[in-house]
């Protein structure tokens, strides 16, 4: 990522930050919309479970210009998913929902621009937590 991306992402990232209960309903009301693959993958409280997406998120999001203190984080991450059933389908799932919730919660603000810098940092870290999950599932096999 640029630094110009990384600047993109973390100064919207705040702007949707005081709605992240708001962020993290619509982003899985639209993910078990448009992928009801994903719903099962998710037990107990959504509203714990989006506060915690959030708060990682934002981990994730303040750490992007040097990732290397939450690297282990997001690989633990990928390799927890893999215990929940993830595939790497869902990867792309989460991303589309990912990209329309912060669509929806910036508005106008939501540039082309924006979205491409939000994109770039959704690829990396899922990339991270891919690579894991495969590293995982490989060691298990």
């Amino acid at each position: 990522m640029t630094p110009h991306q990384i600047h993109l992402v973390q100064t919207s990232f705040e702007k949707v930050a005081p709605i992240a209960d708001t962020a993290a309903a619509l982003f899985y009301s639209r993910l078990f919309e448009t992928d009801p693959s994903t719903r099962p993958l998710f037990r107990g409280d959504l509203r714990r479970q989006g506060a915690m997406l959030m708060q990682t998120l934002g981990l994730a999001v303040r750490h992007l210009h040097d990732p290397t203190p939450v690297l282990g984080a997001v690989q633990n991450l990928g390799v927890r998913h893999v215990g929940y059933g993830v595939t790497d389908a869902h990867y792309g799932s989460v991303g589309a929902a990912l990209l329309w919730t912060l669509g929806q919660g910036l508005g106008e603000a939501f540039t082309d621009e924006v979205r491409d810098a939000w994109a770039a940092a959704y690829t990396l870290l899922a990339g991270v937590m891919q690579t894991a999950a495969a590293a995982s599932r490989a060691q298990a096999a």
